[in-house]
């Protein structure tokens, strides 16, 4: 049974966990900010379950580094291969020069971290950390415990039911709005055929509803406009 107090732990808990999350954004970005060195020799631990916190923040930020610095090295190796294989092909294709290549894998990395935060901190509600708090508690007790909010207990009653419900296609969001990603064949989205993956969703409406613009809306949400319940054959 949960009491208030515990959910007076959970809101602070939560209020830390964001507080960590923008200190992190802070730390990621001004790291990316600027050229890695790799003339410095340095080693890193990549074992991070076995690693302990660190002591202090300068120690915290030099993880980060090693840690986006190795990131940003296997990309540039993969990317120097990729160029060769072009100018195997084709004599006359000029390389991208390695400045270019390292600043184009910091690039990257800065959009993928910029993405999963964002997500973090857009997508997930109070019902979704309360659900991450639960089951980080129970599973320690015993791993076949999980918890459910009712929003996910309707997910997997559908999934067991052998019913769907939504348009047929798989969404992601896209900046602002939202993609599809996947069409799913026999869905209503497939048999339609006014849709194709890569198409981006910018406004829904049911039946003869006033379209309704989903920009900056939280995925799931977006989902629920979509529902339309279907047997599966």
């Amino acid at each position: 049974m949960i009491k208030n107090k515990d959910l007076s732990f959970f809101y602070l808990t939560n209020s830390r966990l964001l507080k960590r999350i923008n200190e992190s954004k802070s730390i990621y970005r001004t790291i990316l900010s600027k050229p890695f060195d790799f003339n410095l020799e340095e080693s890193i631990n990549t074992d991070y379950e076995k690693q302990p916190y660190a002591k202090n923040d300068k120690e915290l930020k030099d993880r980060w580094r090693k840690q986006l610095k190795l990131s940003a090295l296997s990309t540039i190796t993969d990317k120097q291969k990729i160029e060769s294989d072009k100018k195997l092909k084709d004599p006359s294709y000029v390389e991208k020069k390695i400045a270019v290549i390292e600043k184009e894998a910091r690039e990257n990395s800065l959009k993928s971290l910029d993405e999963y935060f964002d997500f973090i901190e857009k997508e997930l509600d109070s019902n979704d950390w309360y659900s991450i708090f639960i089951n980080s508690i129970v599973e320690q007790f015993d791993p076949h415990t999980f918890y459910f909010s009712p929003e996910e207990k309707d997910k997997f009653d559908i999934s067991m039911s052998g019913k769907f419900e939504g348009i047929g296609a798989r969404l992601q969001k896209k900046d602002n709005a939202v993609e599809v990603s996947e069409l799913i064949s026999g869905g209503p989205a497939w048999r339609a055929k006014q849709l194709e993956a890569g198409d981006i969703i910018l406004k829904v409406a049911q039946g003869n509803e006033e379209p309704l613009d989903i920009a900056g809306m939280r995925l799931d949400d977006v989902v629920k406009k979509l529902k339309v319940q279907k047997e599966l054959k």
